[in-house]
């Protein structure tokens, strides 16, 4: 990331205001950065204070959305000189601060509820409004990028408000505080900040693998904050039992309360998402841009909104109107390297499957209307998601030559044009297909 990508990224998380007299005047210095650690310069310690306690949440935010790191950040005065290993140190001593920085635009509100995630939404809802008695443990699973992370925070932002005590971090921030606390023998401390706090939010609980001295550590925290009626929250990339290296005892009390999964997003959904992260980013797209976005990427949430900065930062530097070209010429790579992964096979069975026609029919010289409806879907899913030629189509389903092939392309795009249960159709299928639903 350049600094200049990091201001365009962080601009859009933070107020015009903080912006303006603050955050600003940081400068990334990505000589002295790597994938684990982001360093910064300001002018003075009054503002390095103030986004250390403000903002540090956010920024490790903007790189996971850039590039999916999650960097400590270290925020240096101008000329201080401090060796890595220092930085590090001193890192690792502030998150064992009793306060925890959480991303605010995470709430409850900005998440987009579908069928893929209702069960996960209503229990982080349930938990936040009960805490420590109806679910506890909650354990949410699913797959990168899905939103889980949303829904831990959005738990965690719920129970500030309320003025509760509140610990969010990774499980690999909590083995790095263990592991600093022994070697400083302060465990008194560790065990304070951990077991005495009203909620325990932990992600990526599946990293725990392995780990046997700080399962044990674990092991105790947990019954301690269960034992008092604390609630603790887990996220997951899948159930309990399925991770490897972990201790019976603990597998069982992760399956005390609920596990709750969130599953890929539909098509109706992503488009939903996609609505609303462009709202609360302010960034106006069309119908056609929306629809585009949501049937060309794949079902990480995290993606797409990578995605949407891309867009705005690039319309932003041109002094550009967002338009369907520009979209298009911005994701022309990500799109290629979806369609290499997708053969005319793939296309033929799940067209099949979705509109109940065997697929051997599709390749056969049968002409009635509902086979050939199923086989002009497929020529122009197949010219739209392979990098297969017009001619390469009509010898895979054996037709005379690519002119029929062009014809079917034809009416397919007048159909789409005007009739809307046809092209919600192909939105679907594109999306099925896209995402290897087959």
């Amino acid at each position: 990331m350049t600094h200049k990508d990091f201001l365009a990224l962080i601009q859009k998380e933070a107020t015009s205001i903080d912006y303006d007299r603050y955050l600003k005047q940081l400068t990334y210095k990505k000589i002295s950065s790597d994938e684990n650690l982001a360093v910064f310069e300001v002018s003075n310690k009054y503002i390095a204070s103030w986004i250390k306690s403000k903002y540090t949440g956010v920024i490790q935010q903007c790189f996971e959305q850039y590039d999916g790191t999650k960097p400590k950040v270290e925020i240096k005065i101008a000329g201080e000189k401090k060796s890595k290993k220092e930085i590090i140190q001193e890192q690792v001593k502030n998150e064992t601060a009793e306060s925890t920085i959480l991303n605010p635009s995470y709430t409850f509100n900005s998440f987009v509820v579908g069928p893929s995630n209702q069960m996960a939404y209503n229990a982080s809802l349930a938990v936040s409004n009960k805490p420590g008695t109806q679910y506890n443990p909650l354990f949410i699973y699913g797959g990168t990028g899905l939103g889980k992370t949303h829904l831990l925070q959005a738990v965690g932002n719920a129970a500030i408000e309320k003025g509760q005590t509140v610990i969010y971090v990774t499980i690999e921030q909590f083995m790095n505080d263990f592991t600093f606390s022994i070697k400083n023998k302060n465990m008194e401390h560790f065990r304070s900040k951990y077991r005495k706090c009203d909620v325990l939010l932990i992600d990526d609980i599946q990293f725990l693998s392995g780990k046997e001295q700080t399962q044990e550590e674990f092991f105790h925290t947990f019954n301690e904050l269960h034992n008092a009626k604390k609630q603790i929250v887990m996220t997951s990339d899948r159930l309990p039992s399925q991770i490897a290296g972990l201790v019976d005892r603990l597998k069982s009390r992760f399956e005390w309360g609920l596990t709750a999964d969130i599953q890929l997003p539909g098509l109706e959904t992503k488009i939903a998402i996609i609505e609303k992260k462009s709202d609360l980013n302010g960034i106006a797209l069309t119908r056609e841009i929306i629809n585009f976005i949501a049937t060309n990427l794949d079902n990480s949430i995290r993606e797409i909104e990578g995605v949407l900065i891309r867009i705005n930062a690039s319309a932003s530097l041109l002094n550009q109107e967002i338009s369907l070209d520009m979209v298009q010429n911005l994701l022309k790579e990500q799109i290629k390297e979806t369609k290499e992964n997708i053969k005319l096979p793939d296309v033929i069975d799940i067209v099949a499957r979705e509109l109940n026609i065997k697929p051997s029919d599709i390749k056969s010289k049968k002409r009635t209307a509902t086979v050939a409806n199923a086989r002009r879907v497929v020529i122009y899913l197949a010219r739209e998601l392979t990098h297969n030629s017009m001619p390469d189509i009509a010898k895979f389903l054996g037709m005379k030559d690519h002119s029929s092939i062009s014809h079917n392309i034809k009416k397919a795009n007048e159909l789409i044009e005007k009739d809307e249960n046809f092209k919600l159709i192909i939105e679907n299928l594109k999306n099925k297909i896209i995402n290897k639903e087959w």
